[in-house]
């Protein structure tokens, strides 16, 4: 087995394990379970990117994932201080009383 063989063996591998936890976004109970899956999802997909762009040296598919991860990143913050900010109706309805 060549080597961009296994890269592309780990890639699908990769994938398969990313569909499985897509199954936990579906199902998960709350907003924080289905932003981790799907941080898990994004993460995975990096990562066959990564390895598909490895295997055929394709620059513009690492560029892509590089890209996506950076994202992702900013996908995170902006989960995490939409979820810690109070909304603005809870807040007026807090005024009228």
């Amino acid at each position: 087995m060549t080597m961009p063989d296994f890269l592309l063996s780990a890639a699908a591998f990769v994938l398969v394990m990313v569909a499985l936890g897509l199954i936990r976004i579906l199902r998960g109970p709350e907003d924080v379970d289905r932003m981790m899956a799907a941080q898990l999802f994004g993460s995975g997909g990096i990562a066959a990117l990564l390895l598909f762009g490895v295997a055929t040296e394709a620059k513009a598919v690492i560029d892509v994932a590089l890209t996506l991860a950076l994202l992702a990143a900013f996908a995170s913050v902006a989960f995490v201080q939409g979820i810690s900010r109070p909304d603005s109706d809870d807040t007026q309805e807090t005024r009228d009383e």
